[in-house]
């Protein structure tokens, strides 16, 4: 059994994943080698089935693992194609002299964005609602899984939404996906067809970009200013769109906020062509300055807008869970489609996710995180503003997990961030998010992991002596 260390409160299941995975990345374990069934590893450890096979899905979500039926789970024969410099571990070890590491949380680099604080979850809870989860397990859920995902998760989405977003929904309109690319994908094969055309932000979240492109989308770049989305370009590029990708509470990657009048403009041009907007309210509960504003579909009065959230950047990525909120026009439709869906993956997490709304910790969690966060960021403003002064603009924004700077005409994004990156260091350059010739230069870090000042003053000194060569 691969070794590994974890927290004394780390869920059985985070366990098994986290020695399978460091196994994995450490080459004690090698692409193509064979890993125990799921029956023999439980009987082997004395746990329940369900125990592995949760920490089995997540190693198979993030690509270690692959199942090969009568031939058994193995470890996936693509790792062996991946260079070392790309290895989280071997790049956190390169780096190991510099002070203030981030060091709480396995595989998080400095500045990485879209990753919560990991070690600020609550692991306690956590780990006793996962005992509870396997302990009560009723029959049900031990039945073929609904298609549409657990009811009680369904109806806490439901319910939440209410009353947090303004979004008056029931559970028959919430459908549980894998990640945001399983709602694009459940939407893909319902409301649209190959060769639809659709606009896009431009920039814009490109792993969503890139999916609907794989899907046969064609999507048309309409730009995005201090206003979000330019609704009145957008008409002119392609006025016979068929659907619409925004990110209106907190545009990604620029954090800007759609205002009322371009929201109403598009609600209007889509009741107007007979268009879909599909709303990605990705983390728009982190507002640290006022209320959360207000989800576009709460002012979808003719009801064209498709909502989509997920639990990757308010619980942890790894759950790989999401949801899609339909209109009630379309909610038969797309309880047909998900009866030839392979579904959202195991009942457990989903059962798990359900009792922590369901008993509060949800809500509590989310305040403590606002908080938190509110601190965090300040940590990294302060330490940009005091090393790099007026050289590196930082685009003021009310919310999200990470700050988007930009850098003068001379300097080239990517060029720093392929620097930073080999000097084990998260950022991302903006021109990645840039649909054809990039228009700005600029850098996208998240403040989360920073547990401190100091962390964040040293992070960023890194980031400045590589901006000076």
């Amino acid at each position: 059994m691969p070794t590994s260390s974890w927290q004394p409160d780390t869920p059985l299941y985070l366990q098994l994943y986290q020695r399978y995975r460091d196994a994995i990345t450490a080459g004690r374990l090698r692409p193509g080698e064979r890993v125990p069934s799921i029956r023999n590893l439980a009987s082997e450890l004395h746990v329940a089935r369900g125990t592995v096979e949760m920490a089995y899905q997540m190693l198979v979500s993030e690509g270690y693992i692959v199942t090969k039926g009568a031939a058994g789970t193995r470890v996936s024969p693509q790792l062996a194609t991946l260079p070392n410099a790309g290895n989280p571990l071997q790049q956190r070890r390169t780096s190991a002299a510099q002070p203030y590491q981030t060091r709480l949380v396995r595989n998080i680099l400095p500045f990485q964005p879209g990753v919560p604080a990991l070690d600020a979850f609550p692991r306690k809870i956590w780990s006793r609602l996962s005992g509870q989860t396997l302990r009560m397990i009723e029959s049900s859920m031990m039945n073929q899984p609904d298609p549409a995902g657990y009811a009680p998760l369904r109806e806490a989405i439901a319910t939440y939404l209410g009353i947090s977003r303004g979004i008056a929904c029931t559970q028959e309109q919430v459908f549980i996906t894998i990640g945001y690319q399983g709602a694009l994908e459940l939407l893909c094969r319902t409301v649209l067809r190959t060769g639809d055309r659709g606009w896009y932000e431009n920039p814009g979240y490109f792993p969503g970009r890139d999916f609907l492109q794989q899907m046969g989308m064609e999507l048309t770049p309409v730009p995005v200013d201090k206003e979000g989305l330019q609704v009145a370009t957008g008409e002119q590029l392609a006025p016979n769109a068929r659907f619409a990708v925004v990110t209106p509470s907190h545009q990604s990657p620029t954090g800007v906020a759609l205002s009322l009048p371009r929201r109403l403009a598009l609600l209007a041009w889509a009741n107007q062509k007979d268009a879909w907007i599909i709303e990605d309210d990705y983390d728009s509960e982190f507002r640290y300055h006022g209320h959360p504003l207000p989800a576009l579909k709460s002012l979808d009065h003719e009801q064209r807008v498709l909502y989509t959230g997920t639990f990757s950047k308010v619980l942890f990525p790894g759950l790989r869970l999401a949801y899609l909120v339909v209109p009630p026009s379309l909610q038969l439709t797309f309880h047909e489609a998900v009866n030839h869906w392979p579904g959202p993956g195991s009942i457990l997490p989903q059962a798990m996710v359900a009792a922590f709304m369901q008993q509060g910790h949800f809500a509590r969690h989310l305040r403590k995180m606002r908080q938190l966060y509110a601190v965090r960021r300040g940590y990294l403003v302060e330490a940009l503003e005091s090393i790099f002064g007026p050289s590196l603009h930082i685009q003021p924004q009310a919310g999200g997990i990470q700050v988007m700077a930009y850098l003068n005409e001379q300097q080239s994004d990517k060029a720093l961030v392929m620097a930073a990156q080999a000097q084990g260091l998260g950022v991302k350059a903006l021109s990645e998010w840039d649909a054809g010739i990039p228009q700005q230069n600029g850098l996208l870090m998240g403040f989360t992991n920073f547990t401190c000042a100091e962390e964040a003053q040293a992070a960023v000194k890194r980031l400045a002596a590589l901006l000076a060569t």
